[in-house]
C-alpha cells in the first residue's frame, strides 16, 4: 500500500461489509472488510501514511445512498480511492483537473436498484486531521461522528436545473455489468 493504486488493490481484495457499522481504519484492518464509508476512511489513513493529506469527498444522491471516497492530488490532478458494492464507483486515476470533473466521472455508473441515475451533489474536500483528537484512525469505537460531519459541509450541484427530468434509466446491460460480484444479504 505504498501508492494510491496499491491502496485501491488492497480495498478491492477486501469483502464488502453489508453491516450498518462505522469502523475505524484500524478495525477495517482487523476485520479485513469494509463498505464505502469505512473504505474511504481506511484509504484516507493509508494515503496519509504515504504523505498525502487524509481527504474525504462526499457524493450525495437522491433516492439512493451517498458515496464517500478518499481523494488525493498528484501532479495537479485529482484521483480517488474508494470501496463500492458496484463496479464503476470505485477508485479513479489522478487525471481530473477539478473536483467537479472527478465527481462527474461517477455519474454514469451511479444509480439505484430501480435503475434511476441518482448522483446530484458533491462536497468540498474534508481533511480528516480535524478529527485527530478523536483518534478516527485507531479507535475501537464507531466513527459515526465523521459521517455526521459530512452532512454539514458545503455541497455543490452536479446537474443544471431542469436536467433531471431528461435523465434516462440505466439499461439492463449496464446494470448487470455494474453489479458483477455485488455482495447481497
Amino acid at each position: 500500500m505504498k501508492t494510491p493504486q496499491g491502496i485501491q488493490r488492497a480495498l478491492d481484495r477486501m469483502p464488502y461489509n453489508l453491516a450498518n457499522t462505522a469502523w475505524s481504519p484500524r478495525k477495517v484492518l482487523a476485520e479485513n472488510s469494509a463498505h464505502c464509508y469505512e473504505g474511504a476512511l481506511f484509504a484516507a489513513a493509508a494515503l496519509r501514511a504515504n504523505w498525502y493529506p487524509p481527504l474525504l469527498f462526499d457524493l450525495e444522491a437522491e433516492h439512493d445512498t451517498d458515496h464517500v471516497i478518499a481523494i488525493y492530488r498528484q501532479d495537479g490532478h485529482w484521483g480517488a480511492v474508494a470501496k463500492s458494492n458496484f463496479t464503476g464507483c470505485r477508485g479513479r486515476d489522478p487525471v481530473y483537473r477539478t473536483l467537479r470533473e472527478l465527481a462527474l466521472s461517477y455519474f454514469h455508473g451511479y444509480f439505484n436498484l430501480r435503475k434511476e441515475r441518482t448522483l446530484r451533489r458533491f462536497s468540498v474536500p474534508f481533511n480528516l486531521k480535524y478529527f485527530d483528537s478523536r483518534q478516527w484512525m485507531t479507535t475501537e469505537k464507531p466513527v459515526w461522528f465523521v459521517a455526521e460531519h459530512l452532512f454539514t459541509i458545503q455541497h455543490f450541484p452536479i446537474l443544471a436545473k431542469g436536467v433531471e427530468k431528461n435523465l434516462s434509466r440505466v439499461d439492463d446491460r449496464l446494470f448487470r455489468g455494474e453489479c458483477v460480484d455485488r455482495a447481497t444479504k
